[in-house]
């Protein structure tokens, strides 16, 4: 008889898997820094840059999905594996793409569909099957806080390979940093995934989609994705814009930026320890609130540089900090034998909402010459993603047992 396989240590799987959201997160943070030497230096428009990253974003959303399925099916270390040599490929591709079709397919699909199986919902799927529900929005909140920190690492890293190196061998040279996510996958190999077989489980994948699909709370949990990803990507993106518009020069937005990322790492900390103390649905509907708050108040005081680096703190302290709770009520609910893939479907509404935030700034900029209208849609999203947080029922979903033969 088969003896049932010991799970991973907890230290093992954070050091292994906050290290490779680190990678994964912390690069991707600084693709920014590119887009005026390329631009530059190859002739094209910001919008060609824009439009690669935008594809980016969902292809991310989309491969996350079958990325999660891969990982809940053959273990988070061959996805791993796959997604780091995708992301030293991607790298490379964008440094010797000659064309803006060649570019998007290296910086767009190739690192996309990279950072689907380097970031959270592959993780997390190792730290839900291997971390007791006691700790797991503690573990969460751990490898949320690695992925911020990431940020505020990598992109002073990058900066400095562009300015000493130039940005075509600074992309060269980053193209090895992925391939450090491989001995890395090693330590997240999980004992319970021999060969091509995965643990036997209650549920196919079929049944998985189709009971969380029907089930309230999971819709729920979507939509306030769904707002996530529409503040965070549109305040990253076009905030320095609007504070430039606004007479501000543009170290006050570097700042900001760097802001963000500090206080993040203390945000999603605390979000992961919370979790575990009071409901998961207040903590969320409270940071969706704050959020809305905090925008209307930066909204109404005179702008300065003051204002804005404590709105970016603020923000910072909320930014990412619904990613512990959101996933930990997931695997609370449904279990974690298929959390990979239900926390990719809930990502994927992340990164719409991402790609219309991106989008829809730069679309009504250019009608209305302001970012006002949207800052005003980021504030009743807020309001929205905090209600519809409430009525969420974090208690394990009973399931009817089948009947005997």
């Amino acid at each position: 008889m088969t003896q049932p396989s010991k799970p991973l240590s907890i230290a093992q799987v954070l050091a292994c898997g906050a290290t490779i959201v680190t990678l994964s997160m912390g690069i991707r943070h600084g693709f920014g820094l590119w887009l005026q030497p390329i631009t530059q230096a190859q002739g094209w428009t910001r919008e060609t840059f824009a439009f690669a990253i935008a594809i980016q974003n969902l292809t991310w959303g989309l491969t996350g999905i079958f990325a999660g399925m891969a990982a809940d099916r053959f273990g988070a270390f061959r996805v791993i594996l796959v997604g780091a040599v995708l992301y030293a490929l991607g790298l490379v591709g964008m440094a010797y793409a000659s064309t803006p079709l060649l570019f998007t397919l290296a910086s767009g699909v190739l690192i996309g569909t990279a950072q689907a199986g380097t970031t959270y919902a592959v993780i997390y799927g190792v730290i839900g099957r291997n971390v007791s529900a006691d700790k797991r929005s503690w573990a969460m909140g751990v490898a949320a806080a690695a992925g911020s920190f990431g940020q505020f690492l990598m992109v002073p890293t990058e900066g400095f390979l562009i300015g000493h190196m130039g940005w075509q061998e600074a992309l060269v040279i980053l193209g090895a940093a992925p391939l450090l996510m491989i001995p890395l996958a090693w330590g997240l190999k999980e004992p319970g995934f021999v060969g091509n077989t995965a643990p036997k489980r209650e549920q196919s994948i079929v049944q998985a989609l189709r009971e969380a699909f029907k089930y309230p709370s999971f819709q729920l949990l979507m939509a306030g994705y769904f707002v996530c990803g529409f503040q965070v990507v549109f305040i990253g993106v076009h905030m320095p814009s609007y504070l430039k518009d606004k007479g501000l020069s543009p170290q006050v937005a570097s700042y900001a930026l760097a802001l963000i990322g500090l206080f993040n790492v203390f945000g999603t900390y605390a979000a992961g320890v919370l979790g575990q103390k009071m409901p998961k649905k207040n903590i969320l509907a409270f940071i969706y609130l704050a959020r809305a708050v905090a925008i209307s108040v930066f909204l109404l005081v005179p702008l300065t540089p003051a204002s804005v680096y404590v709105f970016s703190s603020v923000m910072g302290l909320l930014w990412l900090s619904t990613i512990p709770p959101t996933n930990a009520t997931v695997a609370q609910i449904f279990g974690v034998a298929h959390l990979s893939m239900l926390g990719g479907f809930v990502f994927f509404s992340h990164q719409i909402g991402s790609f219309m935030g991106v989008w829809l700034g730069g679309f009504l900029y250019d009608k209305t010459g302001s970012y006002d209208i949207v800052w005003y849609i980021a504030i009743a999203l807020g309001v929205f993603a905090a209600l519809v947080n409430l009525p969420v029922r974090e208690a394990p979903i009973q399931r009817v047992a089948p009947a005997a033969a």
